[in-house]
């Protein structure tokens, strides 16, 4: 499809879910660029999965109820990131398996409250797989809203997020509130997953919060740099996987998804200082270098 047609489709009142779609997948993406900047350099992209499953009981019971998804998603998804914050401070047991026990828990509550609605499984389908067309107005707003609130929260606790994500024992020795900022990292991630399900999907949903950041991390060692490319990466893995989603008719969480892995891919191949091309022309200079100073 010519981009002036999509361009065309775009502005077209009977279509008006595709421009609905692109608009809550950028700000997703955006967000979830930033966001998921301070979960790779934490290490924990396990979280991102596991987030994903705790929003399902709240989504499972929105669906129930006839509810928005989104709202019923924070919502969980909220409660069980005070759990794992609050349990996660007993040192005798990992932050990861505090993660895996809750967060699995919080899947397996859904399932039992999703399986008391007979005509359950077809229709969360667009919650699992993610949907161009199951979008309804009135979440493009309340995305917006938190994509805003969710940006503004780490603009404001940039530095001390920053300090815990690169050091957390370091953090904790310097006096900074460590209980405090991961319950607040956790939120926002879950708010973050939240507003990018509806399109990315439950089981994609990992790819738009760590792909664009590990991109970004492969072309930078500058942390304002990386912040800044990776909802870049993002917001245009979501524009062209959306439109080639449109134009050959192919799921749109699993395109945007194969479209910031390619942009993966490239950043590992072709990154200008951690590329595996760039790695080689050093080992071959270092070499070189090596064996001039031998004969010298």
């Amino acid at each position: 499809m010519p981009i002036s047609d999509f361009l065309s489709d775009l502005t077209n009142p009977d279509l008006a879910f595709l421009a609905r779609a692109l608009m809550v997948s950028v700000i997703a993406a955006v967000v979830c660029g930033v966001v998921g900047t301070h979960v790779v350099l934490r290490g924990m992209a396990f979280i991102g999965d596991a987030v994903a499953h705790a929003v399902f009981p709240g989504v499972a019971v929105a669906f129930v109820v006839q509810g928005s998804l989104v709202v019923g998603g924070i919502v969980a998804g909220l409660v069980t990131a005070v759990l794992v914050a609050v349990f996660s401070q007993n040192r005798r047991v990992r932050e990861d398996a505090v993660i895996g026990v809750f967060f699995v828990a919080a899947f397996a509550l859904g399932i039992v409250v999703i399986s008391r609605s007979p005509a359950y499984s077809g229709s969360l389908q667009q919650f699992l797989f993610g949907s161009i067309v199951g979008i309804p107005e009135r979440d493009v707003v309340l995305v917006a809203v938190t994509g805003l609130a969710i940006l503004t929260a780490l603009a404001i606790g940039h530095r001390i997020l920053v300090t815990d994500s690169l050091d957390r024992e370091s953090a904790g020795s310097m006096g900074l509130p460590v209980f405090w900022v991961d319950l607040v990292l956790y939120v926002l991630v879950t708010l973050a997953i939240v507003i990018s399900l509806q399109t990315i999907g439950n089981i994609l949903v990992l790819a738009l919060l760590i792909t664009p950041a590990a991109t970004a991390r492969l072309l930078t060692d500058h942390l304002g740099i990386m912040m800044t490319l990776a909802p870049v990466i993002g917001a245009g893995s979501a524009v062209v996987g959306i439109y080639l989603s449109w134009s050959f008719d192919t799921p749109v969480g699993g395109t945007i998804v194969l479209v910031a892995t390619g942009c993966f891919i490239l950043a590992w191949l072709f990154g200008p200082r951690h590329g595996l091309l760039a790695a080689r022309r050093r080992t071959r200079t270092d070499s070189i270098d090596a064996g001039q100073t031998v004969d010298t």
